[in-house]
């Protein structure tokens, strides 16, 4: 193994160990609402599902892998939303898996048929496990043998995790302009594969932006005009922070994105963590469904071996109720649009 390889894998090492004590995250952050706030829930018109899948630093052995469905329900006749949430994540060499399930709730009031500010709450459920067998011991690395059962008791003493897990959010938007904030894991919980406690760090998040739409005629088409989409997140978790910045660009039905990640002026001796990347998006939003897909460019210290990271989302909408049902003041009901309306065709 080279000097550059053996610096890659060294790095990946410690990084491993810090996520362990913060959550995975999208670059597509609100093609995945009801893991960005539980206020997300039921904002959509009717009803929504959401698939994501990111795969990190694929180049290297046993990349990290996560999955996401979702789905939301707007109650308009209650002023609320429900939705569920289910979530995977394989990380490392050692099989440590993630696997969680949350019904989120939301309550809405609308002020002025203009702006809506949404509240939500979550309750979670989540196993995480890791494979005793797959981790290497100090005692098993002596004299270069291979196959020798491990005699450190810490060996016999890993074993699953379960806990429950609880946040709540707040969003305020209008057809244009969304701000808003998370709270997850408000009670903290222990996630400790030993006896002890580690505590997983309270996250929270603010986000927002807004949809500007282009009157110029040159990018007209359809019905809805042609828009772009500056929007952020900010993140912190514990001691670590990130902000993701950039914007979309909507020509029906071609989505463009570009987002920087990191927090370039600050200086924490680790500016490995702090200049994240490049995040370039491409996608198509029609009237019923979404497709995205982007790719993670790195601009850390850890370069291009490790192959970065790619994600695809997609959103389906649907409705199944009869519109002659709906009361009149319901319609009144704007939703955030973070990439702009389809037109209907």
């Amino acid at each position: 193994m080279g000097n550059k390889s053996s610096f890659i894998v060294v790095l990946i090492f410690f990084y491993s160990l810090a996520a362990e004590a913060q959550d995975f995250q999208y670059s597509q952050y609100y093609s995945a609402p009801l893991y960005l706030s539980p206020a997300f829930a039921g904002t959509e018109e009717h009803q929504r599902i959401t698939v994501n899948n990111r795969i990190q630093w694929p180049s290297l052995p046993k990349a990290f892998n996560n999955y996401s469905l979702s789905y939301d329900y707007n109650m308009k006749n209650l002023n609320s939303g429900v939705g569920l949430l289910l979530s995977t994540e394989q990380a490392g060499s050692a099989g440590l898996r993630n696997t969680s399930g949350a019904i989120n709730y939301s309550y809405r009031v609308n002020f002025n048929k203009k702006w809506v500010v949404s509240t939500g709450i979550y309750l979670g459920y989540t196993s995480r496990r890791i494979d005793p067998t797959k981790i290497i011991f100090g005692d098993q690395i002596d004299f270069g043998v291979d196959g020798v059962p491990s005699s450190d008791p810490v060996a016999s003493q890993i074993t699953p995790v379960q806990y429950l897990d609880t946040g709540a959010g707040i969003l305020m938007y209008n057809r244009r302009v969304w701000l808003g904030a998370g709270f997850h894991h408000l009670n903290q919980p222990n996630q400790s594969f030993l006896e002890g406690s580690s505590k997983l760090p309270m996250k929270y998040s603010i986000h927002g932006g807004i949809q500007i739409p282009l009157g110029n005629k040159t990018f007209q088409r359809g019905e809805a005009p042609s828009s772009i989409s500056p929007s952020f997140v900010f993140k912190s978790q514990g001691t670590f922070q990130q902000l993701d910045v950039g914007a979309s660009f909507l020509y029906e039905p071609i989505i463009f994105g570009l987002w920087y990640r990191g927090i370039p002026f600050a200086d924490n001796g680790t500016s490995f963590i702090n200049h994240d990347a490049v995040i370039l998006l491409m996608g198509v939003r029609f009237l019923a469904f979404d497709v995205g897909y982007s790719y993670d460019a790195s601009i850390s210290r850890l370069g291009a071996d490790t192959g970065g990271a790619h994600e695809i989302s997609i959103q389906y909408r649907f409705d199944t109720t009869n519109p002659a049902k709906v009361k009149r003041k319901d319609k009144f009901l704007p939703c955030p649009s973070f990439y702009g309306k389809a037109s209907k065709k």
